[in-house]
C-alpha cells in the first residue's frame, strides 16, 4: 500500500493511500500527527488483514444480505432460515461499518424477551453471523461485531433430549394404522429422519440383502409444494435392516400394491410421496395410544439410543444415523455412552437391541 502525506495551502494537511485495486482514499486533518496515526492505522489493517474499504461499508444489511444471498446455493430450507434471521434483526437498515457488538447483544436479547428458546436464538445468531464474515471476507467490514456475542444458555441435552421407552415404541407399533406402521418402523428401527421415510421408493429397499438405501428426502416449500432433494449432506448412507423390519416393509408392499421400482414406498395425495404435513396419522397414533410430549424425530433417538446400549462405537452411530461428522454424534448422545448399559440396558435388554443393532421386535412382540 502506498501513502503519503502532503500540506495543503489551506494549512490542511492531507493523508491519502491507494487500496490493492489502486483505488485512492484521502482524510484531511489540522494536524500531522494526526494524519500520520490514521494512515498507521490504515497500513496496520492492510497488513493484518483487517482492512476494508471504508465506502463499501455504507451498505446496509439488509442490501448486503441480498446481494451476497442471491450468490448462495442453498436447500429450500437454508434460504428460509436464512431470510428469517435477516428479517429479525432490528439493525437490517443500519451501514454495516456502523453495527456495533452492542446492537448485536440487543437484538439477542429482544430475542430471549421475546421467549424465543435457546435454540432458535443460536440457530438465528449463527445464520446472521454468517452474513457478517462474508462481509469481512469480502472487505466490507474489517471486523465481526458477532464476535464474543453470548447467548442464553440452552439445556443440557441430557435433559432436553426426549426418548421414548421401548414400550412407548411398542404400543405406538401396536394401535398405529397399518399402513403408518412401517413408517414409524422406519423411523425407530433404521432411524430415518421424517423427509428420509418419506423419499423412500420401492427400489431402495434391498430385501435380499436386508438393506436400505437412503438418498433422497422430502420436503415442504413455499406454497405447500413438495421438493425432493438429497438428504442433508453427509446422511446418503445404507442402513441395515433387520429381519422383523424387512417382514413389515414386505408386508406393507404385498397389501397395498406398491408395485414398480419407481413408487413411492408410502403414498401421498395422487402420485407424491408425503412430506411433513401431510404425515398426520402422528398425533392420531399418539392419542390412540394415550401417549404425549413425542415427537416423531423422537423415534430417531429411540434407535441411537439402542445402537449405543448395544455397544456400537461413535462412527458405526455416526453413520448409521447420516451424521456428516463425528462430532455432531457426540454432540447429541455423548451424554448416552457412559449411562445407557447403566441407565437404559436394562430396559432395552427386553427389547430390539438385545437382539441385534438395529432389530425390532417381531409383530407378535408388539
Amino acid at each position: 500500500m502506498a501513502g503519503n502525506i502532503a500540506k495543503r495551502a489551506n494549512g490542511k494537511w492531507r493523508a491519502r493511500y491507494r487500496d490493492e485495486a489502486g483505488k485512492e482514499h484521502s482524510r484531511h486533518f489540522d494536524r500531522k500527527i494526526d494524519a500520520q496515526q490514521w494512515l498507521d492505522q490504515v497500513t496496520s489493517a492492510v497488513v493484518t488483514g483487517t482492512y476494508a474499504d471504508p465506502k463499501a461499508g455504507r451498505i446496509t444489511f439488509a442490501a448486503f444480505f441480498g446481494e451476497w444471498s442471491a450468490r448462495q446455493v442453498w436447500a429450500p430450507g437454508t434460504v428460509l432460515a436464512m431470510s428469517l434471521a435477516a428479517r429479525s434483526v432490528p439493525f437490517a437498515g443500519k451501514p454495516m461499518k456502523q453495527i456495533r457488538r452492542s446492537d448485536v447483544e440487543t437484538w439477542i436479547k429482544q430475542m430471549n424477551a421475546a421467549g424465543l428458546a435457546p435454540g432458535t436464538i443460536k440457530t438465528r445468531y449463527v445464520n446472521v453471523r454468517s452474513v457478517f464474515r462474508a462481509a469481512v471476507k469480502d472487505r466490507v467490514i474489517g471486523s465481526d461485531p458477532t464476535d464474543g456475542v453470548r447467548l442464553p444458555r440452552g439445556r443440557r441435552a441430557d435433559v432436553a433430549m426426549s426418548i421414548p421407552a421401548p414400550e412407548e415404541v411398542g404400543q405406538l407399533m401396536a394401535v398405529a394404522d397399518e399402513r403408518f406402521r412401517p413408517f414409524i418402523a422406519l423411523c425407530a428401527f433404521a432411524g430415518l429422519r421424517l423427509g428420509e421415510a418419506a423419499g423412500v421408493r420401492l427400489v431402495d429397499v434391498d430385501f435380499l440383502r436386508r438393506s436400505l438405501k437412503v438418498s433422497r428426502q422430502v420436503q415442504r416449500v413455499n406454497g405447500g409444494a413438495i421438493d425432493v432433494r438429497a438428504p442433508k449432506y453427509g446422511s446418503e448412507r445404507v442402513v441395515y435392516l433387520a429381519d422383523s423390519l424387512i417382514t413389515v416393509l414386505a408386508d406393507h408392499v404385498t397389501a397395498h400394491g406398491t408395485t414398480g421400482k419407481d413408487r413411492w414406498l408410502f403414498a401421498g395425495e395422487s402420485d407424491d410421496p408425503p412430506h411433513q404435513n401431510t404425515v398426520g396419522y402422528w398425533r392420531k397414533t399418539l392419542r390412540d395410544a394415550g401417549l404425549s410430549d413425542i415427537k416423531l424425530h423422537d423415534l430417531r433417538h429411540f434407535y441411537a439410543s439402542g445402537l449405543i446400549a448395544a455397544g456400537c462405537d461413535v462412527v458405526t452411530v455416526q453413520r448409521s444415523l447420516g451424521h456428516a461428522k463425528a462430532t455432531t454424534t457426540l454432540n447429541t448422545y455423548a451424554h448416552l455412552w457412559p449411562t445407557a448399559r447403566t441407565v437404559r440396558g436394562r430396559r432395552q435388554s427386553r427389547s430390539w437391541p438385545r437382539r441385534s443393532a438395529s432389530q425390532p421386535r417381531t409383530r407378535s412382540g408388539w
